[in-house]
């Protein structure tokens, strides 16, 4: 681990996925891949057809270089994304969704419309949990 990680690891003997047997093991592994900010926009970017990696950059807003590197290599470990590398000088090199990757589209963007149909509602009951609990600082 890095010293820049800040995740939350579970101790040895509380990880379920110490387990192999475990039902949560791979579900959790997915959920951290898809549930990444980055993930979710970079998948979102790619929906559109295949990019090349600095249109990508210029499409995901605030994404470093570094990031954008590590996100595409681990959705293209997931089996999401497909590189693919031409043998030219320089070397071009473009991403596009697997069909698994373009599956998963598809409850992106039911998510993105359920929060849509739904954010006055949440945006109420924030105002009201914040007006009832002062002080507690979530955001």
């Amino acid at each position: 681990m890095s010293l820049t990680h800040t995740g939350v690891t579970a101790p040895a003997d509380l990880d379920p996925c110490g387990r192999e047997d475990h039902p949560d093991c791979g579900i959790r592994d997915v959920l951290d891949r898809i549930g990444d900010t980055w993930s979710v926009l970079v998948v979102v970017e790619l929906a559109g057809g295949t990019r090349r990696f600095r249109e990508l950059q210029r499409a995901v807003e605030g994404i470093s270089q570094r990031m954008l590197t590590l996100t595409v290599r681990r959705l293209e470990r997931d089996g999401l994304v497909l590189r693919t590398v031409y043998p030219t000088v320089p070397a071009q090199v473009d991403y596009r969704l697997t069909r698994t990757g373009a599956e998963l589209t598809h409850m992106i963007k039911a998510l993105a419309d359920w929060s849509l149909a739904h954010r006055d509602v949440i945006a109420e009951a924030r105002n009201a949990y914040d007006r009832t609990h002062p002080g507690h600082g979530i955001r």
